[in-house]
């Protein structure tokens, strides 16, 4: 044969020692270097994100596993349930138990007089408050004429002051002798001393902080011009004026108003909310009675601030003065809160739970499970193993493909559209929504199932087929048990996307304030994820804490 490179051919040599060479070698390291940094940066970030969002998740999720009480004896009047009816379970349940928790929580604080102030106290409990002592009644009718000892339910506020305080509260000690006009109602009292002078002075500096304020604002709106403008500076003006009245004389009463910190006096065993001050004597109104001057201690007060404005504030002062009298004498009790796990919806957010959610969680995926995996896998392995490959296989398997990709709210439209207005199939019901999730998972599991299919070696069916066995006995008994690992796997992903899922069923009508917990496929229910979804939507902070505490049994649920 003929040397086609010939003897003169140029030899080529892999240069690996010259300058420029190296220069290449640490160029190309220098790249692969920054792409690792570039990797390693996008993981730190991503990290740093999905942290951040859990650390949130949980930190206002975990005070929603947590619940207060008021532990408090009750006494059972002997003519709450006849005696004729004791034995019958349903004339003790429909007896009447607020007037007899009411007149227990009253007792607790003895001395209040004005109707505000009952009504305030008795909102500290919420409307399911009787249910414990209803409970405990109906399970030991002996109890009816007797002092019981049960925990009665806070209302959310309350319960959200003790597990996040809304205020700071500040105590110092009184100088010099104070004498309170009176016991209830609207008293003042006077001092020996200067015990006040701080508390002027606070209020104000306070005064001037916010004229230079509006002084500053009146100069920016003059700048403007107008008629509107003209008259809002003269308003500004007039109160700048007012403003430096009072901080200019020092011997001025102040007044004190809600956009304040809020002034207390502790004496006499009772709380008075200060609404006038001077340097020697304050007037306010009796939150808490005062004990007479023959049973009180002499000396014995103190001035006591609740640090954030009463306006800034969910709870009242009289709330916080209610709730801190309890506090002291040792009736407040937090437990774990299994009306979440043991109720359904509610309006009060105290009394709501995830019961009726996660019973029709289970009822709809028991629907899905049961339509998709036995079609989506028998459509699997007809399609790999027995379909003739045409153009309608082919057509079918690109629809297959397009259906997975397909918003979940247009399953959620067709449900509407056939299962609800064609075939008037009830409306909320876990029967609907696992019919609308089952076309939803469907295509995921045939994908999943056929490349489970694909994966085991075509020897397993071809030895099959050797021994005598027939097409049929060796894909369903010799391949399929070998690609169920990879199919079950396709199916859990499936059913995890269907747990997820909020879109759909929001357009079948499972976005119903449900309260009952259902026990049929055809009763009216929700699922979990539009739980989450409604109670994030409300304005009571109590809801926000709960919808994460549901986002935490959620996200439990998928990885179980």
């Amino acid at each position: 044969m003929t040397d086609i490179a010939g003897a003169d051919a140029p030899v080529l040599r892999l240069d690996m020692t010259s300058d420029a060479a190296k220069r290449r070698i640490r160029k190309r390291y220098a790249a692969e270097a920054r792409f690792k940094a570039y990797g390693l940066a996008a993981l730190a970030v991503t990290t740093l994100f999905v942290g951040a969002l859990v650390f949130d998740i949980i930190r206002n999720g975990i005070p929603a596993f947590t619940q207060h009480s008021l532990t408090m004896d009750v006494a059972v009047p002997d003519d709450l349930v006849p005696t004729a009816t004791r034995s019958d379970p349903l004339a003790i349940r429909g007896a009447d138990y607020f007037p007899v928790t009411r007149d227990a929580l009253k007792a607790a604080i003895p001395g209040i007089e004005s109707r505000r102030g009952e009504r305030t106290l008795v909102r500290l409990l919420s409307t399911g408050a009787p249910d414990v002592l209803r409970d405990r009644l109906v399970a030991d009718p002996s109890l009816i004429g007797k002092t019981v000892k049960v925990p009665l339910l806070l209302s959310d506020d309350a319960d959200l002051y003790f597990k996040a305080s809304s205020t700071s509260i500040v105590k110092r000690g009184g100088i010099g002798t104070a004498t309170p006009s009176g016991t209830t109602g609207e008293i003042t009292i006077l001092t020996s001393s200067n015990d006040f002078a701080a508390e002027v002075v606070t209020i104000k500096q306070a005064a001037k902080a916010k004229a230079d304020a509006l002084a500053i604002e009146a100069a920016r709106l003059t700048t403007f011009g107008g008629q509107s403008v003209a008259q809002r500076v003269t308003e500004i003006n007039a109160e700048i004026a007012e403003l430096k009245a009072r901080f200019d004389s020092p011997k001025i009463e102040e007044i004190l108003d809600a956009k304040l910190p809020s002034k207390l006096v502790e004496i006499n065993g009772g709380l008075v909310k200060l609404t006038k001050i001077t340097d020697v004597s304050v007037t306010g109104e009796v939150l808490l009675p005062l004990a007479s001057a023959a049973d009180a201690k002499p000396g014995d007060w103190k001035v006591v601030t609740y640090t954030t404005a009463e306006s800034n504030r969910k709870v009242s002062d009289q709330e916080v003065a209610f709730l801190e009298r309890f506090r002291e004498k040792g009736m407040v009790d937090r437990h774990f809160n299994t009306l979440f796990f043991t109720s359904g919806d509610s309006r009060e957010p105290e009394l709501a739970g995830i019961r009726g959610a996660l019973i029709g969680s289970l009822l709809t995926l028991f629907v899905t499970l049961v339509l998709c995996l036995p079609i989506g896998v028998l459509a699997a392995v007809y399609l790999e193993e027995f379909a003739t490959k045409n153009r309608i296989t082919d057509l079918i398997e690109v629809n297959i493909n397009n259906l997975a990709a397909v918003p979940s709210i247009v399953f959620g439209l067709l449900g509407l559209a056939v299962f609800l207005n064609f075939f008037n199939f009830p409306r909320s019901a876990p029967l609907v929504g696992g019919l609308v999730l089952a076309l939803l998972v469907l295509p995921t599991i045939i994908i999943a199932s056929r490349a489970a299919l694909k994966a085991v070696p075509p020897s397993i069916k071809e030895a099959a087929l050797g021994v005598g066995a027939s097409h049929q006995q060796a894909v369903f008994h010799h391949v399929l048990p070998l690609a169920m690992p990879g199919i079950m796997t396709g199916t859990i992903i499936g059913m995890a996307h269907a747990l997820g899922e909020t879109a759909p069923l929001l357009m079948i009508g499972m976005v119903a304030f449900i309260v009952d917990v259902p026990t049929a496929l055809t009763d009216a229910a929700t699922v979990l994820p539009v739980q989450i979804y409604l109670w994030s939507d409300l304005p009571e902070v109590a809801f926000k804490l709960k919808t994460a505490g549901a986002i935490m049994v959620h996200l439990s649920q998928k990885e179980v």
